[in-house]
């Protein structure tokens, strides 16, 4: 028996519209298409299904004995069909009612801000900003329990789509009392073996100088404290002997009014993109899709281009 391909559910809607309104001519403005269109998609169901399904006539169509069950069967699929939209539909709308953004704390904290109040002029959409280290994005991403994520990793994303947005320098700083703090440039070997105040392992800024100091041939110390937040290390070096290293994002203020001192290390300079991931399952749109445009937009203006 040859095995017979299931017809267009859009040609077998045109077959069932045909039998309930009696005619092609009254099918065609039903649907707003030709009634050529409408005779050819009737005769390519036939021709699919090797079935005369309606006996044709100068007054219109009539319903073959054996176009009763197709019919029957077609109207089914086409409803089901509907039926299945309207709950895609309905998921989809659900899934967009709220925005997800899970985002690195440097980029939760000194840009996605920038970003969200740019996009709420554009839409009422509700939006969620979830903070948390690089590492944890791309797990929450994977997990499709965000719609969108940004990260501060420089290296490969497996099994994400993703987009520059921005590029980050990462600097090392101390209080002025700091013996690093008299202008004179620190050798890489002298960063390498001082212990610092440092994120959790992780996170991008923490990946970034790691990676940045093993390229030049040397090892990291083990830090001297972890702590999970921007803020958190900012303010432990603003009170403490100890250094760290820090996007110029969350500092540049501090160094201008002298409260923190920028550390020059001979050799060692830390760029890093700020990318945005988001699985490849699914196309961005609507206000995800509006909110990686703002922030590539943004990107550039403040850091020049970013592919």
């Amino acid at each position: 028996m040859v095995a017979r391909r299931l017809p267009d559910i859009a040609a077998l809607d045109v077959v069932v519209t045909v039998a309930r309104l009696g005619s092609m001519g009254a099918a065609a403005r039903d649907l707003g298409i030709s009634q050529q269109a409408v005779s050819a998609r009737v005769r390519g169901v036939e021709r699919e299904l090797g079935i005369e399904i309606f006996i044709r006539s100068a007054g219109g169509v009539d319903i073959s004995t054996n176009g009763m069950p197709v019919l029957e069967w077609a109207n089914a699929l086409v409803e089901r069909a509907a039926q299945f939209m309207a709950g895609v539909d309905t998921l989809v709308g659900a899934r967009h009612a709220t925005l997800v953004v899970a985002a690195s704390k440097t980029v939760a904290e000194y840009l996605v801000p920038i970003w969200i109040s740019t996009l709420a002029h554009r839409s009422d959409v509700k939006i969620s900003v979830r903070p948390m280290n690089s590492t944890e994005v791309i797990d929450t991403v994977h997990a499709s329990d965000a719609d969108l994520g940004f990260i501060e990793n420089p290296g490969p994303v497996t099994d994400l789509d993703s987009a520059v947005v921005a590029r980050d320098e990462l600097v090392v700083v101390a209080a002025p009392g700091h013996r690093w703090a008299d202008g004179r440039p620190v050798s890489l070997e002298e960063l390498a073996a001082t212990p610092l105040i440092q994120r959790e392992h992780g996170s991008g800024t923490r990946v970034t100088y790691e990676a940045a100091l093993r390229d030049s041939g040397v090892t990291p110390a083990e830090p001297l404290i972890e702590l999970r937040s921007v803020t958190a290390i900012r303010a432990s070096v603003l009170n403490s002997p100890g250094a760290a290293v820090l996007s110029r994002l969350s500092i540049d203020d501090d160094i201008a009014a002298g409260r923190l001192v920028e550390i020059a290390v001979a050799g060692l300079r830390m760029v890093r993109p700020l990318r945005a991931v988001w699985t490849p399952s699914i196309t961005l749109r609507g206000p995800a899709r509006d909110l990686l445009d703002i922030a590539i937009a943004t990107g550039r203006a403040t850091s020049g281009p970013t592919a």
